[in-house]
């Protein structure tokens, strides 16, 4: 029986989270996409999907998107936890509220997301999680503090994870990229080397077949890991 996998994409009306819905889309998945913006169902009705305007830091509104995903196709294939830039401000001028706001983003949505769809995904046989890290999550820079620690938090967990349903043929990853754009006008107020490999950013589509990479079959053996896309920009094996 042919079967059409569903995918649900979070922040998904630009950017990151638009490219990969697109991408998955074009591979033959229904989409659901969650984002604060009302654009999200100009681009759920242009991919024939659908969508739920919300937060994902809101856990209310993550299960709302999880119940009419599942009304409206009866199934959940695969995730994408993409998310919105943190802002950047100097340490210690970060308040606790700002703390929490990021937290919630950045580390507790992928819980909530988590235990939201696991159960579906046991029951009907597998599925596979990707999270949008960022290559500063274990070399943190004080220029993007939240995501040098709360996504070094959240890779963590994709490890645990990863061990704890693998038996359920679950899968989680996350992918860690470098600069993504596709126009080094987005880039402007950022720290761009200048000597990229390709003399630009990886654009939205590109860093999306990575991720569609992840979720496939073809990616089935890998589990729990972060794959850096940045060019081995890091220092860190």
């Amino acid at each position: 029986m042919n079967i059409q996998r569903v995918a649900i994409i979070t922040a998904a009306s630009r950017g990151i989270g638009a490219g990969c819905a697109r991408e998955l889309a074009a591979r033959g998945y229904k989409v659901s996409l969650i984002s604060r913006n009302q654009s999200i169902f100009d681009l759920a009705a242009e991919l024939g999907g659908i969508a739920t305007q919300g937060s994902i830091a809101n856990a209310e509104d993550l299960q709302q998107l999880v119940e009419t995903t599942l009304s409206q196709f009866g199934r959940i294939d695969a995730v994408v936890n993409n998310f919105g830039d943190p802002p950047r401000p100097d340490l210690l001028s970060i308040t606790d509220e700002m703390w929490q706001e990021n937290f919630e983003m950045l580390f507790l949505s992928v819980v909530r997301m988590a235990r939201l769809v696991t159960e579906p995904m046991r029951q009907q046989g597998g599925g596979a999680i990707v999270n949008i890290s960022a290559c500063d999550s274990r070399e943190p820079e004080l220029g993007t503090p939240f995501s040098g620690t709360l996504r070094a938090a959240m890779e963590g967990f994709t490890k645990l994870y990863a061990k704890r349903y693998r038996a359920d043929k679950i899968r989680m990853n996350s992918v860690a990229p470098f600069f993504v754009a596709d126009s080094m006008e987005e880039l402007i107020g950022w720290n761009v080397p200048k000597d990229l490999m390709y003399g630009r950013p990886a654009t939205y589509i590109e860093l999306a077949k990575t991720v569609a990479f992840l979720i496939s079959d073809a990616a089935k053996f890998i589990s729990g890991t972060t794959l850096k896309m940045d060019e081995a920009y890091s220092a860190a094996i």
